[in-house]
């Protein structure tokens, strides 16, 4: 029997077929596990699968992968590299910020890491992993998420067309075998991490980039610039 995800009904339908396999059912019995031995978990339950829920599957148009949820206190909430409101920019959305100023023009000063802007316009801000343990970095990497993320990755491909995936730094682009490259836009780069951002994301060009192709296959533009 499949397990009953609260996640937003196109992709219920487009990953029905995940959530009865093993692995699946695994990874919710090491999250019941771990919460009855009284682990912090983030993001908390109900935000697992918010990139889901704000950006219904046939409204991607963009795809920017992350490795692994933010692991300190009040910072994940299931979008990769957003923080909610109030929460400071940690330092790889800052330099992300920076890259939209260069490539732009855009004024990002100060402002707040919330980019649920983003993924109501189309952006789906997927982690490979969806959880992970307060503190303890990649901590359920190794507990099935890659096999979900990967099928939500194959499927987008599958599926749809034209969409730009960006893909920074080596992690995320070990995915590109399951990316169909003859229909959709890979745009590759260093990851935005301080230690590599200024390696080759920094300049990149991603953003417009990005808006170029979309316009060009007779897709809004995505409006990059939030709201202090």
């Amino acid at each position: 029997m499949p397990i009953n995800v609260k996640i937003e009904d196109s992709w219920k339908v487009s990953l029905n077929a995940e959530f009865s396999k093993p692995y699946f059912v695994g990874i919710t019995q090491k999250l019941k596990q771990d919460k009855q031995e009284g682990k912090l978990i983030y993001p908390p339950g109900p935000l697992i699968f918010n990139a889901f829920n704000c950006t219904p599957f046939n409204q991607v148009k963009v795809v920017i992968l992350g490795q692994d949820p933010y692991h300190g206190p009040g910072q994940a909430h299931g979008l990769s590299f957003s923080v909610p409101k109030g929460v400071a920019p940690p330092p790889s959305l800052q330099n992300i910020f920076k890259e939209i100023q260069q490539d732009l023009g855009i004024d990002m000063d100060n402002r707040n890491g919330m980019l649920e802007p983003w993924a109501k316009q189309g952006v789906l801000l997927l982690n490979a992993s969806l959880t992970v343990l307060a503190h303890t970095p990649m901590s359920h990497s190794a507990i099935g998420w890659h096999y979900f993320t990967d099928a939500v990755i194959s499927t987008l491909s599958a599926q749809k067309n034209n969409l730009v995936f960006m893909l920074w730094g080596k992690f995320a682009q070990s995915k590109i075998p399951l990316i169909n490259t003859t229909k959709h836009l890979i745009l590759k780069a260093a990851h935005p991490s301080p230690l590599s951002a200024y390696n080759g994301f920094m300049g990149c060009k991603h953003f417009s980039s990005c808006n170029q192709y979309l316009q060009a296959h007779g897709m809004a533009p995505i409006h990059w610039a939030l709201d202090n």
